[in-house]
């Protein structure tokens, strides 16, 4: 199969964590991945290691903030591979405090990128998925998503957003072939969450968890939507 031929999907924020994982867990599908992180160096160092096991793979430096950055993305995913099947969002940022405390700055940096970036993504991908023949949108979003919490003011602002933008998305698309899902993931068992305060992380859902979710939401038959998955850990310490 050539790589013009082969089907393509995007991962942001795909350095690390949950989002190297869905670029793993598609590149080993067979998958052409485009995967993007703050930092050129981080970004291509991440698809280096894709290749490595044979896959085909780039990475692109592209802040999830900036729609310049998003549009990018894209278009250097449709002159590589020359189409796109799968568009994951998964860059994210928390910041937390109390509502009255945070600053504008804080605030703004969580809502972009957490509910803008998505938006720019997925606007910019939309024309080149209709020339495909379709695609998928998957949104990872958070089970912070549908629960509010003291001092996720930014965080559940920006989550309760995306939940919405994904459910308005998959209205608009769906009659072009697109289809849009969102995962809302339990506690996750990353190097964010360790530097959050969560030093035993053996309970929660591994990154990999999450990459199985995206697998199983695309490979549904065409005829289905499978709009919202919420990932809970099966065994989280007793309250």
């Amino acid at each position: 199969m050539s790589e013009k031929s082969k089907r393509v999907a995007i991962v942001t924020g795909g350095t690390r964590g949950i989002g190297r994982a869905i670029a793993a867990r598609l590149a080993g599908e067979g998958y052409a991945v485009a995967l993007s992180g703050r930092t050129r160096d981080s970004a291509e160092a991440a698809a280096a290691e894709l290749r490595k096991g044979g896959s085909s793979a780039i990475g692109v430096a592209a802040d999830a903030r900036r729609d310049e950055d998003q549009r990018r993305l894209v278009e250097r995913a449709g002159k590589e591979f020359g189409r796109l099947d799968v568009l994951v969002n998964n860059a994210g940022i928390g910041e937390f405090g109390r509502v009255d405390e945070l600053s504008a700055e804080r605030f703004r940096d969580v809502l972009e990128t957490n509910l803008f970036g998505p938006w720019y993504a997925i606007r910019h991908a939309v024309p080149l998925m209709k020339k495909s023949g379709g695609g998928f949108v998957v949104n990872i979003a958070s089970l912070a998503s549908v629960n509010a919490f003291a001092n996720g003011a930014a965080y559940n602002a920006s989550k309760f957003g995306l939940l919405g933008l994904s459910d308005a998305a998959m209205l608009d698309l769906r009659h072009d072939g697109i289809r849009v899902a969102v995962v809302l993931p339990g506690s996750v068992g990353t190097d964010w969450s360790h530097s959050h305060g969560n030093r035993d992380a053996s309970w929660m859902l591994a990154p990999e968890d999450v990459a199985e979710a995206v697998a199983d939401l695309i490979r549904f038959p065409d005829r289905a939507i499978p709009s919202r998955i919420e990932l809970r850990p099966s065994r989280p310490p007793r309250k």
